[in-house]
Protein backbone atom coordinates (compact mmCIF):
# COMPACT_ATOMS: atom_id res chain seq x y z
CA UNK A 1 0.00 0.00 0.00
CA UNK A 2 1.24 3.45 -1.06
CA UNK A 3 1.69 6.12 1.27
CA UNK A 4 -1.46 8.29 -0.37
CA UNK A 5 -3.68 4.76 -0.05
CA UNK A 6 -2.50 4.55 3.72
CA UNK A 7 -3.95 8.06 4.28
CA UNK A 8 -7.08 7.60 2.32
CA UNK A 9 -7.99 4.64 4.00
CA UNK A 10 -6.76 5.97 8.02
CA UNK A 11 -9.35 9.07 6.34
CA UNK A 12 -12.10 6.30 5.04
CA UNK A 13 -11.86 4.43 8.44
CA UNK A 14 -12.19 7.12 10.88
CA UNK A 15 -15.04 9.06 8.95
CA UNK A 16 -17.24 5.95 8.41
CA UNK A 17 -17.01 5.34 12.26
CA UNK A 18 -16.68 9.31 14.04
CA UNK A 19 -18.49 11.74 11.71
CA UNK A 20 -15.96 14.09 12.27
CA UNK A 21 -16.55 17.64 11.74
CA UNK A 22 -12.64 18.04 11.21
CA UNK A 23 -10.37 15.05 10.06
CA UNK A 24 -6.73 15.67 8.83
CA UNK A 25 -4.51 12.88 8.51
CA UNK A 26 -0.35 13.73 7.60
CA UNK A 27 2.20 11.10 6.39
CA UNK A 28 5.03 12.29 8.77
CA UNK A 29 7.29 9.48 7.72
CA UNK A 30 9.74 11.55 5.64
CA UNK A 31 10.67 12.63 9.45
CA UNK A 32 10.79 8.88 10.64
CA UNK A 33 14.00 7.90 7.92
CA UNK A 34 16.36 5.55 8.88
CA UNK A 35 14.24 4.62 12.40
CA UNK A 36 14.26 0.79 12.84
CA UNK A 37 10.51 0.61 12.74
CA UNK A 38 9.93 1.98 9.68
CA UNK A 39 12.31 -0.15 7.36
CA UNK A 40 9.51 -2.17 6.88
CA UNK A 41 8.06 0.32 4.94
CA UNK A 42 5.50 1.41 7.70
CA UNK A 43 4.61 5.35 8.00
CA UNK A 44 4.11 7.12 10.76
CA UNK A 45 0.77 9.54 10.65
CA UNK A 46 -0.94 12.42 12.61
CA UNK A 47 -4.33 12.31 12.74
CA UNK A 48 -6.17 15.65 13.89
CA UNK A 49 -9.83 14.67 14.60
CA UNK A 50 -13.07 16.72 16.05
CA UNK A 51 -15.95 14.67 16.62
CA UNK A 52 -19.00 14.97 18.68
CA UNK A 53 -18.63 11.39 19.37
CA UNK A 54 -15.58 12.28 21.59
CA UNK A 55 -17.62 15.32 23.52
CA UNK A 56 -17.58 13.11 26.88
CA UNK A 57 -15.18 10.61 26.65
CA UNK A 58 -11.71 10.65 27.99
CA UNK A 59 -8.63 11.26 26.36
CA UNK A 60 -7.98 7.68 26.54
CA UNK A 61 -11.06 6.00 25.84
CA UNK A 62 -10.80 8.25 22.33
CA UNK A 63 -7.37 6.96 22.00
CA UNK A 64 -8.62 3.44 22.12
CA UNK A 65 -11.61 3.83 19.65
CA UNK A 66 -9.59 5.55 17.27
CA UNK A 67 -6.62 2.57 17.58
CA UNK A 68 -9.32 0.24 17.13
CA UNK A 69 -10.41 1.31 13.95
CA UNK A 70 -6.88 1.08 12.56
CA UNK A 71 -5.83 -1.79 14.46
CA UNK A 72 -5.14 -4.41 11.87
CA UNK A 73 -3.04 -1.91 9.84
CA UNK A 74 -0.23 -1.73 13.04
CA UNK A 75 2.24 -2.62 12.61
CA UNK A 76 2.68 -3.74 8.79
CA UNK A 77 0.66 -0.29 6.96
CA UNK A 78 1.27 2.03 10.59
CA UNK A 79 4.58 1.91 12.27
CA UNK A 80 3.26 5.01 14.66
CA UNK A 81 0.02 7.21 15.12
CA UNK A 82 0.13 10.04 16.72
CA UNK A 83 -3.61 11.67 17.69
CA UNK A 84 -4.70 15.22 18.57
CA UNK A 85 -8.12 15.19 19.44
CA UNK A 86 -9.41 18.85 19.03
CA UNK A 87 -12.08 20.60 20.90
CA UNK A 88 -15.29 21.40 19.67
Amino acid sequence: MTPAERVALIKQRLTAKFSPSQLDVVDDSAQHVGHAGAKGGAGHYTVMIASEDFKNKSRVTVHSDIYAELQDLMPHEVHALQIKVIKI
